[in-house]
């Protein structure tokens, strides 16, 4: 066998750099503990049949986001005091306002799971965006809580722009604002549904799982 034969081109797995980066927020930079936020809504119904259920933290995050007035409240058709007013009817709880904005915010866990240091590695190396489905009463929180956020010029939230994800129409919003193509960004989500409509819109996407793996992504594409 020939030298030109022997030698073969060497495989790699870097990818090509990209110009800016988009994170969702929620069990990507700050991790969600429904346990904390929704035991003091756990509620008592009574069903059809006239009988008695407790319900779990589970529980009722699934009967809100199934709740017929979940997409208004994140994409901001409802105040505040709306969902409120809503939800303590719905789960025919009594609580305060402020009880409930209060257990409503604990879902954000103090701790974030990405730290401020990589966002200003990164920024140094591209544009920075957020992109999240959130409420107003969140966002408050986390402008309130958290530090993260300086490190994003560009942040694109459900409750402000009244559109959200899976919309193609949210994403190309963030495109707009970073001032890129979809082939030139990357997006991260936790969410697999929202990594493939980033996809289908041309973008390269991750779908996150541990700040270790998403660190050997970037470095796959010289972003560390």
């Amino acid at each position: 066998m020939g030298d030109a034969q022997k030698m073969k081109p060497l495989v790699s797995e870097r990818q090509a750099k990209p110009k800016a980066v988009i994170f969702d927020i929620g069990r990507v930079i700050i991790n969600l503990d429904l346990a904390r936020a929704f035991a003091p809504l756990a509620a008592v119904i009574v069903d059809k049949n006239g009988s008695a259920l407790r319900l779990s933290p589970d529980d009722v995050w699934k009967m809100v986001r199934e709740d017929e007035r979940w997409i208004d409240w994140q994409e901001g058709r409802l105040s505040p005091q709306e969902w409120y007013e809503h939800l303590m009817r719905q789960l025919k709880l009594s609580l305060t306002y402020v009880q409930f904005r209060d257990a409503w915010n604990l879902v954000l866990h103090p701790q974030t799971i990405l730290p401020d240091g990589l966002f200003a590695r990164l920024g140094e190396r591209c544009r920075l965006a957020l992109l999240s489905n959130t409420d107003p009463l969140h966002l408050e929180a986390i402008k309130e809580r958290f530090t993260f956020g300086r490190h994003f010029p560009v942040r694109i939230y459900s409750c402000s722009v009244g559109m959200s994800k899976p919309s193609p129409t949210i994403y190309r919003a963030t495109l707009d604002a970073l001032g890129v193509s979809a082939s030139e960004a990357l997006y991260v989500d936790d969410i697999q549904e929202f990594v493939d409509a980033a996809r289908a819109l041309g973008l390269d996407a991750i779908r996150f799982e541990s700040r270790g793996e998403l660190e050997r992504q970037f470095r796959s594409r010289d972003l560390l």
